[in-house]
């Protein structure tokens, strides 16, 4: 199946591509959607710039190539990813007004037939939304602006004394839910970039990592997405400031052109981006049906 770029352009409201997610706009092309139905067909297989290749060899999402919809005022992509339970996903693009209750029904028919355990349907939405919900798309450009290196108590955790860095595991079980306790696993299990952290009192109590540029779909050099946590009891003191602003530094210095993110719409870390003065990209909201 090839998509028709005249009818799939003017629906994409916000760069996301179903199984890679959010993209850059200079790389939004039909191509990279056609590249989604290609990597479906072959069983497991990552594309070259799919962020998830850094965790595993196998690729657990893939686009259902049969049952995708596409006409000239709407597009709707379904997905399977395979972990856990499993979990059908419809990506639904379009203006017409039941846009959702046509993904809604697509998403449960096929769950059942997937034996999937949650249905669910992701609309990607404009940054003119009013009122949005769920994740808001932020955008870091490093050739627009200076980041200065921060002034707080923070390093690559290997620079920190061995005593220090011993109490990053424990760090990680308290910021389990916030994926630390798997990027401590694969710290220890294969190595990654570095983690930069911060520490007060001989503890870690901040970190954001792993540090690593990769090429994006049209070959820049893309800041990846960190695990970024501070611990409850040291909230509310700057540090996830200066944790955010050393990444920043340590992105610029290595020449990422640029970096994507996905905050939570009102939360912490959206508010951080916020006042860092990111661009907003557009929104995505999941919702369970």
């Amino acid at each position: 199946m090839l998509f028709r770029w005249d009818w799939l352009r003017p629906v994409l409201t916000a760069p996301v591509v179903p199984t890679l997610g959010p993209v850059h706009p200079h790389a939004l092309t039909v191509d990279l959607f056609e590249a989604t139905l290609v990597a479906a067909a072959t069983e497991r297989h990552f594309l070259p710039y799919d962020k998830d290749r850094r965790w595993g060899t196998e690729k657990q999402e893939a686009v259902l190539l049969d049952d995708v919809v596409h006409h000239p005022d709407h597009t709707l992509i379904p997905t399977l990813l395979t972990r856990g339970r499993g979990a059908v996903k419809v990506f639904a693009y379009g203006h017409r007004g039941d846009i959702l209750d046509r993904a809604a029904e697509l998403a449960v028919k096929l769950a059942a037939v997937h034996r999937a355990g949650t249905a669910r349907v992701v609309r990607p939405l404009g940054p003119e939304t009013p009122r949005p919900r769920g994740l808001r798309i932020q955008l870091q450009d490093f050739s627009v602006r200076h980041c200065p290196v921060s002034d707080g108590p923070v390093r690559r955790l290997d620079d920190w004394p061995a005593l220090v860095r011993d109490t990053f595991s424990n760090f990680a079980r308290i910021m389990a839910s916030d994926g630390f306790v798997f990027l401590d696993r694969q710290m220890k299990a294969k190595g990654c970039g570095p983690v930069l952290v911060a520490v007060l009192e001989g503890n870690v109590v901040g970190a954001i990592g792993p540090m690593e540029i990769r090429p994006d779909p049209a070959g820049v050099a893309q800041l990846m997405p960190q695990y970024f946590a501070v611990h409850p009891k040291e909230r509310g003191h700057g540090l996830g400031r200066h944790l955010w602003r050393a990444a920043m530094h340590w992105g610029q210095i290595h020449s990422a052109a640029y970096q994507l993110l996905q905050t939570e719409v009102g939360g912490a870390s959206d508010h951080l981006c916020r006042t860092e003065r990111l661009t907003t990209l557009g929104f995505v909201h999941t919702s369970v049906v």
